[in-house]
């Protein structure tokens, strides 16, 4: 009897060594300046399939976060944020467990997608509840642009709020914030009087056809071109936090060029918490080395540019951020794209519409970052010179990532 009450102990104590394993993980800043919520992502395939993790820094559990990529029901990908002194290192330790479910933590980020519903009348004015992660359009459906509720899918950070233009634009359209808060689940993009009496923000840009912050787009030897014609597009949201959300674009069938064979692109968008930057990655399912694309910024009107010559182009300025400009005040705000070198054809002279780049892509893959301010953020930016300047050092901050290490 003894020994199979050993024999049962032993078994489970194997079993408990086999279900979980830890890592340690060895995060380094290499620059001369505290830095907050930097991200720090592990990819998962060398420790079997994990189904839930926790994070410790001396014995302190931190939030973490663990994403399904490629929506095939098994993690790949654990994420959590770091706070770091100036040259400091620190050690954290992962453990990774094969059954259970991932913990909860406060969401410190917001992703949304939702039908129109507006015949609805138990809902409040802008109010919509028709929920969905994905949709998918045919290139010849008539005007996507008002299958969703806010236009496109939207995501935010306690910093910023974006939605994309579910149309051949895919524009990217900004939320400008007075507080650090989330806010999209409340105001869907369409804040009330009742909202703006509280605090909350609101649509601070007019994009029309222009680049907007940062949107991919075709190039034609002249001009940019929008993302058509395509056989069809997607927008689905891949994760929904609580440190960073992802969003997909999927453009299948694009005649990009209409000398050459129609491409598949995906842009994936991370939005990480803290952050008023946001990741832009562009993939395609084949080389598109000889092909040439564009990206840029919106040049609002009478806006002050700054470039400097290496990737980064912004700009400051003020306008309308409506068609109808008898309900909005004149907005205030600070666009940026940051853009590698290697990737860059030619900075095209500013025009009436857009600071542009032409782009080259090596290969099937490019990634870059754009980022904004609204001057009515009670904590962000209210110059030219302040927001270039913190943009300056935000690229140094970008070319100087920490690094990390695993044991």
């Amino acid at each position: 009897m003894k020994k199979t009450i050993i024999s049962v102990l032993l078994a489970a104590c194997c079993m408990s060594v086999s279900a979980s394993q830890t890592i340690k993980v060895t995060v380094s800043n290499p620059m001369n300046i505290s830095r907050s919520d930097v991200p720090v992502v592990i990819a998962l395939f060398p420790y079997g399939e994990v189904r839930s993790a926790v994070v410790t820094q001396n014995g302190q559990e931190i939030p973490c976060q663990l994403d399904d990529l490629n929506q095939d029901e098994t993690f790949d990908e654990l994420c959590f944020l770091a706070d770091l002194n100036k040259k400091e290192v620190k050690e954290y330790s992962v453990t990774f467990f094969e059954t259970g479910e991932p913990r909860t933590y406060p969401a410190r980020v917001y992703a949304e997608m939702v039908m129109a519903n507006t015949k609805d009348k138990t809902l409040k004015k802008h109010q919509q509840n028709n929920f969905i992660e994905a949709i998918t359009a045919r290139g010849d459906a008539a005007y996507t642009y008002n299958l969703q509720h806010h236009h496109g899918v939207d995501f935010e950070s306690e910093l910023n709020g974006i939605r994309i233009y579910f149309d051949a634009r895919q524009t990217l359209d900004l939320y400008g914030k007075y507080k650090k808060q989330l806010e999209l689940k409340d105001t869907q993009f369409y804040t009330t009087a009742e909202q703006k009496a509280q605090g909350y923000g609101d649509d601070v840009l007019w994009v029309g056809q222009t680049f907007g912050l940062g949107a991919f787009r075709g190039w034609d030897g002249q001009k940019p071109t929008h993302v058509e014609p395509v056989k069809t597009r997607t927008q689905r949201i891949i994760s929904y936090g609580p440190l960073r959300t992802i969003v997909e674009l999927v453009d299948r069938g694009w005649k990009a060029d209409a000398s050459k064979t129609p491409v598949n692109m995906t842009l994936r968008y991370t939005q990480y918490a803290g952050h008023r930057d946001t990741d832009v990655d562009v993939n395609f399912n084949k080389d598109v080395s000889d092909y040439r694309f564009s990206t840029g910024i919106i040049n609002v009107k009478g806006s002050e540019e700054f470039s400097d010559k290496k990737g980064l182009r912004a700009c400051w300025g003020t306008d309308y951020p409506a068609a109808d400009t008898t309900k909005w005040k004149r907005e205030t705000v600070g666009l940026a794209v940051l853009v590698p070198q290697q990737n860059i054809v030619s900075e095209e002279p500013a025009n009436k519409d857009n600071y542009a780049y032409v782009l080259k892509v090596d290969g099937n893959h490019m990634a870059y970052k754009v980022c904004y301010t609204s001057a009515n953020e009670t904590f962000g930016y209210h110059s030219s010179k302040e927001w270039f300047n913190y943009l300056t050092a935000w690229k140094r901050e970008v070319e100087n990532p920490v690094t990390v290490s695993i044991k």
